[in-house]
């Protein structure tokens, strides 16, 4: 059983949120806290597997909490986020910290999807009782000054395209392979699984810590050296070749892998029109989205990388590459940005 230990204020989304944990036949609630100093001895009483925090809470806030947590006893959480934009920054700086995933917070109007809901809430609450956890470590220097110092003198293929597909612990890894691209690095297009407005403002963080240009790709954009795009929220990210251009075109078709956007519409879109000049990788996530995708791109003649297991936070998607053969390796999260810049060095 997985032991649960709840933290929120509410006493309305604590109820909520036991109803529906306590539905899933391998999880079990062992506790509720309504404040981080109540959550703070339950802890040391129940010993948990897994904790849901909501960020705002009297006494103590969310992040203050996590902070403290993830450097003195790190250990699995799992945010419960009001998925606005306001809540967004908040959200991303959380995993930041080490939290492994979030959820959104239970509305009045969750009963009528509460089948999914539950679903998606058991789902996060399992990976995240296999996450690879890791202690907070406070920064001693600015994001800028995190970035890594790649030689401008390094000349790359220009018509290469990277392509990468992430979803639980992807928003930090993705984080630590961006900050070690140069300026100069060909095209990346990104597909995280995330939702609307979080992919926005994920794409803002990623941009102050880049020295690549980071956006939220929009249809029509027309790739450019230099320049990283991400999915949208609730929008699948595919490649079209319009002449000698490639484009990215956004669309809201069926979810796929349950997932949208999903790494295997990204993937799979490049199979025919750039697979012999693309790179591709799938890093650390729950699940198997990618895969397939990746085998495809791999068979039409792509280079294709899968994070290792020793880094990945849950190593789902990535393992799922590994068994199908869809990787020509398994990379360490630091020897990424590195692996794929190997790659496409203009010979």
């Amino acid at each position: 059983m997985i032991k649960v230990l709840i933290v929120d204020d509410s006493p309305l989304i604590r109820a909520l949120l036991t109803e529906v944990l306590q539905q899933a036949h391998d999880i079990k609630v062992v506790g509720v806290a309504e404040d981080p100093l109540q959550a703070r001895e339950l802890i040391k009483a129940l010993n948990p597997d897994v904790i849901t925090l909501d960020v705002e809470m009297p006494k103590m806030d969310g992040i203050s909490f996590l902070k403290n947590l993830m450097r003195l006893r790190p250990m699995p959480v799992v945010m419960v986020s009001t998925l606005t934009q306001e809540g967004a920054p908040t959200t991303l700086e959380a995993l930041e910290l080490g939290a492994v995933d979030f959820v959104a917070k239970p509305t009045k109007n969750v009963t009528r999807e509460l089948q999914a809901y539950a679903e998606i809430l058991h789902d996060k609450v399992r990976a995240a009782s296999q996450a690879r956890v890791r202690a907070y470590n406070p920064p001693h220097t600015s994001s800028h000054a995190n970035k890594v110092n790649t030689p401008d003198a390094i000349e790359f293929n220009q018509n290469a395209l990277i392509a990468i597909g992430a979803s639980t612990g992807g928003t930090e890894a993705i984080k630590e392979v961006l900050i070690r691209l140069p300026a100069h690095f060909p095209p990346v297009v990104i597909t995280q699984h995330i939702p609307p407005v979080f992919s926005a403002s994920f794409a803002e963080r990623m941009d102050r810590i880049s020295k690549m240009n980071v956006k939220e790709a929009e249809d029509g954009d027309v790739l450019q050296v230099g320049c990283v795009y991400i999915a949208p929220g609730d929008y699948h990210l595919r490649i079209e070749k319009l002449g000698a251009r490639f484009v990215c075109r956004l669309d809201q078709g069926p979810a796929i892998n349950r997932h949208r956007p999903a790494v295997d519409a990204l993937f799979d879109s490049i199979v025919e029109i750039a697979a012999k000049r693309t790179i591709a990788i799938v890093l650390t996530g729950m699940g198997a989205d990618g895969a397939k995708g990746l085998l495809n791109l791999k068979q039409a003649g792509a280079k294709t990388f899968a994070q290792d297991e020793k880094t990945s936070v849950v190593w789902g998607m990535p393992r799922a590459a590994m068994e199908l053969g869809a990787a020509d390796k398994a990379v360490p999260l630091e020897q990424v940005a590195d692996v794929l810049m190997r790659s496409v060095i203009k010979r």
